[in-house]
């Protein structure tokens, strides 16, 4: 089945608005297995809009359309699909309720527009949106479906996972099962070399997705029922865990890179320490977003100055001196000091130049030393990032993370023949 995405919205075309509904059901449709050509973004104008849905109607067996819901003028998404499809506009009496609910339970006067919103496509099937009082809408005519769902994220996202989901996973009559094998410590194009034969597989697919620092594998497959559709997913993950070892940190679509680190170092009972300089804090922060981090997680230091290194880590003033702040040297003996400080043992450390300014031929913008203690074995490695201030930052912070798993796995390898 293929699938054509339409976000309607003025905002979006002038950027007030990141279209982030876009990405959303693009990855959603990836899962379920549906093809998708084309994406679009129009204004909020009738006649625009007519013309891109009757392009996507040639073209595509499902539409998705996002936004253009609401109870102003401007808001034309619903009439003018309806003009397109040639259906007349009705009441639909349970939107109505809940729109009359949605304004009492808040204590708020309902403005006459408002009742805009109960009007649907004579024939089509209004959806309950639990978070606003625009319904969402599927149109089944002519072998084609439309689906009409509320611009904001917070009232698309579960409408579509609790509603449009369930719709099309029926209508397809087959089963999915989907399996994520996330990595780190590879670019997406490394990976993407080490899996072309495996891409080319229709039954399941699969497919990578590049996050900072990270790259994650969607392995999908249909069948006649879940159980089946998980037995042709499982070679081919294990294909993956053959082909990328130690570079997967988890299999399971939920557990992120810091969540995996705080059950690896609680299920080996060892503590960590964080030393950060130009990350300020980040490393930390994704660490104590993990409920239970306190087990492992006792003390961490921002030391943006060269006084708050030699004072909490240790670090020799000699050592700033001659090599600088931002060294090798200093990445070391940040990464010792946190161990030895707070006896953890455990400590990653990150020093470097985030930008935009501070750089210089010898040491330009971008270069980050990383420093990993565990267990009184200390590595340091030199990493050169691009981008922003912010990207540098992230880019250090997921680095670190990884650097931090790789030396706690090296640690433990180690002292099981010991």
């Amino acid at each position: 089945m293929t699938v054509e995405i339409i976000c309607v919205g003025t905002e979006l075309l002038l950027g007030n608005i990141v279209n982030t509904n876009a990405a959303f059901l693009a990855e959603r449709c990836a899962y379920l297995g549906l093809t998708c050509y084309y994406q679009s973004v129009v204004g909020d104008n009738g006649a625009r809009l007519s013309d891109t849905i009757k392009t996507a109607l040639s073209r595509a067996d499902l539409i998705l359309l996002s936004g253009g819901l609401g109870p102003t003028e401007d808001d034309l998404t619903k009439e003018t699909v309806a003009s397109v499809m040639g259906l007349s506009l009705v009441e639909d009496p349970a939107s109505k309720e809940h729109i009359l609910q949605f304004f009492k339970t808040r204590n708020r006067e309902i403005a006459d527009n408002n009742w805009k919103q109960a009007m649907i496509p004579a024939g089509s099937r209004a959806l309950l949106n639990a978070n606003g009082t625009a319904p969402g809408i599927i149109i089944e005519k002519d072998g084609k479906t439309l689906i009409l769902l509320p611009g904001p994220p917070g009232e698309l996202r579960p409408m579509f996972l609790e509603q449009v989901e369930p719709y099309l996973l029926e209508k397809r009559q087959a089963a999915i099962y989907s399996q994520m094998v996330k990595m780190c410590g590879i670019g997406e194009s490394d990976a993407e070399t080490q899996i072309l034969d495996l891409t080319s597989s229709e039954n399941p697919t699969v497919a990578t997705y590049a996050k900072t620092g990270e790259v994650h594998i969607r392995v999908t497959a249909f069948a006649e029922n879940e159980d089946a559709a998980a037995k042709l997913v499982k070679p081919m993950v294990n294909k993956l865990k053959s082909r990328f070892g130690s570079k997967i940190y988890t299999t399971d679509p939920d557990v992120t890179l810091e969540q995996s680190i705080v059950e690896l170092l609680a299920g080996n009972h060892m503590s960590v320490t964080c030393a950060e300089s130009c990350t300020g804090g980040m490393i930390a922060a994704r660490l104590v977003n993990v409920p239970g981090a306190s087990a492992v997680l006792n003390e961490a230091f921002v030391t943006y100055s060269n006084k708050a290194k030699r004072t909490y880590l240790d670090v020799k003033k000699s050592t700033l001196k001659k090599y600088g702040a931002v060294s090798e040297q200093t990445a070391m003996e940040m990464a010792r000091g946190g161990c030895i400080s707070t006896k953890a043992d455990a400590c990653i450390a990150v020093t470097g130049i985030a930008g935009p300014d501070g750089g210089t031929d010898e040491k330009p913008v971008g270069l980050v030393y990383i420093g990993c203690s565990v267990a009184g074995k200390t590595s340091v490695r030199e990493c050169r990032f691009t981008g922003n201030r912010q990207k540098i930052r992230e880019s250090a912070c997921a680095e670190a993370l990884n650097m931090l798993r790789t030396g706690i796995l090296e640690y433990l390898s180690q002292t099981k023949f010991t």
